[in-house]
Formats: structure tokens, sequence, C-alpha cells
């Protein structure tokens, strides 16, 4: 997975720019960019789309503060990443749009479920604790799938886009 210069200044971008949006949604309940980012990036760049994956996660660390609530992000969003890893490289384009809005509101409903482990362990709640976790988290997983449907429709016209810039930096 050597990058050439071109890659790692475009990656580097794309990492930010999935921060700077997510960033700019931060007032909107559970209603972010990234699931739909991360789906189109690993269409187009797959295990390449690794790297501006975790750009995005250092710079919520960054910014954020590199405490307890970051360190499910270094597993959840690859988590999404190789799901869409088994997806089929082709579909057909009437298929994609609806296989990509299912992936990004399934991602967004099991948010809190992927979650839970880390706050079983962490904070030593056992399996009633988590499944409480799970249970008080869900109207949130709820509108964190609905937003994740919402945005995801723009996935396929962001694939085309990435397309586009993959064949530019491989000249």
């Amino acid at each position: 997975m050597k990058l050439n210069v071109k890659e790692i200044a475009l990656f580097g971008m794309l990492g930010a720019l999935t921060f700077a949006l997510t960033f700019a949604m931060k007032g909107l309940p559970n209603i972010e960019p990234v699931s739909m980012f991360i789906i189109a990036m690993t269409v187009v760049f797959r295990f390449k789309a690794l790297y501006p994956i975790y750009v995005y996660v250092m710079l919520e660390g960054i910014y954020m503060g590199f405490s307890l609530w970051w360190v499910p992000y270094l597993w959840m969003w690859a988590i999404l990443w190789g799901v869409v890893m088994l997806l089929p490289k082709k579909m057909p384009v009437w298929l994609a749009p609806i296989v990509y809005c299912i992936v990004s509101g399934l991602f967004g409903l099991s948010f809190g479920t992927l979650w839970a482990p880390f706050q079983m362990v962490v904070f030593k709640l056992g399996i009633d604790g988590a499944i409480k976790w799970i249970i008080a988290g869900f109207p949130w997983d709820i509108a964190h799938a609905i937003g994740n449907v919402c945005i995801a429709v723009l996935t396929l016209p962001l694939i085309l886009i990435l397309e586009k810039a993959k064949k530019i930096i491989s000249k």
C-alpha cells in the first residue's frame, strides 16, 4: 500500500474534509457525513481508504481530545470499512445507492451496540449494563440511522467525484 505524493495529499484532504463537514454538522443530533465518506472512499480506494479514515480519526482526537470517547473510533470506522469491502466491487447503478443507504443506515442503527463492548469493559458495566446502555441509546441510534440514510443518497455522486480524483492522481 505504498503511497505517492499525490495520494498522500488527496488522502490528507479527504480526511480533513470529512472532519470539517462533521464538525459543521455537530449541531444536528447524530447526523454526520462520515459514513457516506467512508463508504465512498472504500468503494473507490479499497485498502488505501484506511489512510483518509484514520486522518479523520486523528483529527477528531486532536480537536476534541484523546479521551475515552475517542478510543472506539479506532475500530468503529474500520468495521464500516470492512463491511463495504465485502460488497461486490461492481453493482448495477440502480442497486448501488440502495445498498449504500442500507449499509449506512444499519451502521447508524448499530452504532450504540458496537460501542457497548467498550463501555462494558472500561466502565465495568457487565452484560446487563451493556444492554441497558444499548437500550438507553437506541433512540439516538434511530436518529443516526435516519440521518445516515438521508446523507447516503449522495454516496454515488461522491464516488463519481472520487473516481475522477483517482484518475488524476494516477497520472
